[in-house]
């Protein structure tokens, strides 16, 4: 079966170029040229696998585009790489901020552009065994049982503490901002500073022994769980 993709790009040019390189590598290609479309094409059927979304489109920037698809259950773990001209740092923040997997500037060669699509996609796909249970290194965490062992031996962990666990792992090689982590696993109580994030990463890592390592700090966006070993 075919991987599908949507590219968002409001240049018809590049928009053909693109769906035509992807289509030779075996991709199967949908195009929207405004934000609107995309939005709606994103939630249709089927589902796309990844994401290409320009930052600057006509009627809404590509963020608030890649906003409104994470608000979304259905597709709030699609993989989406904004591809935009610009590279201000203050971009790819706020690009990461609203839930992007990666950031592509333009020019870019082809060859770059597929080499990251195969990346993304491959690290996105977490798998779980029937059982529930997740094996990551020397990491294992039964999600239902909310129990999680190192090298075998179980880690007492609270229950605020597996929940931030298991947010992290299951989006393995997804920036998670602190805004963000504060949302999923804090419901953004209203006495909960960023700050507190800081504070419960440190203790998981204390607690994940040889594994603390797998939890990665992003400076100014975030943390993220290894994509790979």
């Amino acid at each position: 079966m075919n991987t599908n993709i949507i590219v968002v790009e409001d240049e018809q040019d590049l928009a053909r170029t693109l769906s035509y390189s992807l289509t030779r590598e075996g991709f199967h290609v949908r195009v929207a040229h405004t934000g609107g479309e995309a939005v709606e094409l994103i939630a249709g059927e089927p589902l796309p696998d990844l994401v290409l979304l320009d930052l600057m489109l006509p009627d809404m920037s590509g963020t608030e585009v890649c906003r409104r698809v994470r608000a979304d259950e259905r597709t709030e773990n699609v993989p989406i790489i904004m591809v935009t001209a610009r590279d201000d740092e203050i971009d790819r923040v706020v690009g990461f901020e609203v839930g992007a997997d990666d950031y592509v500037t333009k020019p870019f060669s082809t060859r770059e552009l597929i080499l990251r699509i195969r990346a993304v996609l491959k690290r996105n796909k977490v798998e779980a065994p029937q059982d529930g249970e997740i094996v990551f290194g020397c990491l294992r965490v039964d999600v239902p049982g909310h129990r999680a062992w190192i090298d075998g031996e179980e880690v007492l962990l609270t229950a605020l503490e597996f929940r931030l666990l298991e947010t992290l792992l299951t989006r393995r090689g997804r920036v998670q901002t602190r805004n963000g982590l504060l949302e999923d696993v804090w419901g953004y109580s209203p006495d909960v500073s960023t700050r507190t994030v800081d504070t419960h990463i440190k203790r998981l890592r204390s607690k994940l022994g040889p594994a603390a390592d797998y939890v990665e700090t992003l400076r100014g966006v975030g943390y993220r769980f290894k994509a790979q070993q």
